[in-house]
């Protein structure tokens, strides 16, 4: 079982491997909060890509708030997430959001990501 940290090797880095994804995702989950994105990749682990932009929360401490909660959901599923690019994307009008719509709304859409991801897998052999 892998650690609950988030090095460097968990991250998407590279303006390279976002556009991989944007442009090749195989998985697509969304509600009205988050769209997330997520393609297949050849490492035993996953890696997690966020997108919050300045139009959408126009205050740092907002983004800030989101990138720490969905960072923590990915560390707590990451075991699940093994071979998964993902990107997430935040709608707008989440500054109104609580902390726990947030972690509940992630839950749910990584669940939601899982499931698709194995039906993929299971689909392409």
């Amino acid at each position: 079982m892998p650690g609950y940290g988030f090095p460097r090797k968990l991250r998407l880095t590279e303006p390279v491997q976002f556009k991989t994804v944007f442009n090749r995702a195989d998985i697509k989950v969304s509600n009205r909060c988050f769209l997330i994105l997520a393609r297949r990749n050849e490492l035993q682990h996953g890696r997690l890509g966020l997108v919050i932009s300045k139009k959408n929360l126009p205050k740092a401490v907002q983004r800030n708030r989101i990138k720490r909660l969905l960072r923590a959901e990915f560390r707590l599923n990451q075991n699940l997430l093994d071979g998964l690019d993902i990107v997430i994307l935040a709608r707008s009008n989440m500054s109104s959001i609580n902390n726990k719509t947030i972690a509940v709304n992630m839950a749910g859409l990584l669940s939601d990501l899982v499931r698709k991801s194995r039906a993929h897998v299971q689909s392409c052999s």
